[in-house]
C-alpha cells in the first residue's frame, strides 16, 4: 500500500491569512502569535480557514481498504482506476499478518491467529482461481466491465484523493482511531506524515490529542 502526495496548495500562513481577512489584515511571516491564532481557530471549531489549504494524493491499497476511505465525501474529491476500461493483470494484496477475531466486539480484530499458513494458503488460492478466471474470460472477449465480477476485494486499486486540509484531518482523527481497521490505520499514517511536512503547526492543531 502506498500514499504518493502529488501537489499542495497552501502553508500554515495560508490560514493565518484566510482568518485575518476578516479584519483586513495579512501576516507576511508566521510568529508564535499566528501560532496561537491557528491553535485557537482548531480548539473553537473554526473550520474555514483550514479548508483554503489543499492536499493531492494517489493512493494504492486494496479494494476492501479504498471502500472505508470513499465514505468520507465532504470536502474530498476521489477519481479512481476503472476495471471498465483497464484489463491488464490485477494485483492482489496479501497481508503480512493473519489477526483473530475479537472476543468482546462484533468488529476490529484482537492478536493473531495461531495457524498462520492455512488463512495464507487459502488466500493465495482464491486470488490464483479469480486470476486465472478473469485472464480466461477476457481472453473469450468478455466485456472487462463485466469480467471484473470475480475479481475480489483483495485486488489493489488505485485512485487520485484531493481536498482540504481540514476535510484529510477529519479522515485521519477517525480512521488513525484503534477502532479502524489496521490496513486503513496504514493509509491514514502516510496522510499524515505528508500532512505533517506541509503544514506542521496546523495538523498538530486539527488532530484529536
Amino acid at each position: 500500500m502506498k500514499v504518493e502526495l502529488i501537489d499542495s496548495m497552501g502553508t500554515d500562513l495560508t490560514i493565518v491569512n484566510s482568518a485575518r481577512v476578516s479584519f483586513a489584515k495579512v501576516s507576511k511571516e508566521l510568529d508564535e502569535k499566528d501560532e496561537r491564532l491557528i491553535h485557537y481557530l482548531a480548539e473553537h471549531g473554526h473550520w474555514s480557514p483550514f479548508a483554503h489549504a489543499f492536499l493531492q494524493f494517489r493512493i494504492k491499497a486494496p479494494i476492501f481498504v479504498a471502500r472505508q476511505l470513499v465514505k468520507h465525501q465532504i470536502g474530498l474529491s476521489w477519481n479512481e482506476v476503472s476495471r471498465r476500461y483497464v484489463d491488464e493483470p490485477p494485483e492482489f494484496y496479501n497481508p503480512s499478518v493473519w489477526r483473530g477475531r475479537p472476543k468482546n466486539s462484533k468488529q476490529g480484530s484482537d492478536g493473531e491467529v495461531e495457524d498462520q499458513n492455512t488463512p495464507k494458503m487459502i488466500l493465495e488460492q482464491t486470488n490464483l482461481l479469480a486470476f486465472k478466471h478473469y485472464n480466461r474470460l477476457i481472453e473469450q472477449g468478455v466485456a472487462p466491465e463485466q469480467a471484473r465480477m470475480i475479481l475480489p476485494q483483495t485486488m489493489m486499486t488505485e485512485w487520485f484523493w484531493s481536498g482540504s486540509l481540514q476535510a484529510f484531518a477529519r479522515v485521519c482523527n477517525q480512521r488513525l482511531d484503534h477502532h479502524s481497521q489496521e490496513e486503513t490505520q496504514d493509509i491514514a499514517r502516510q496522510i499524515q506524515e505528508h500532512a505533517v511536512e506541509k503544514f506542521p503547526i496546523s495538523w498538530m492543531a486539527l488532530s484529536d490529542k
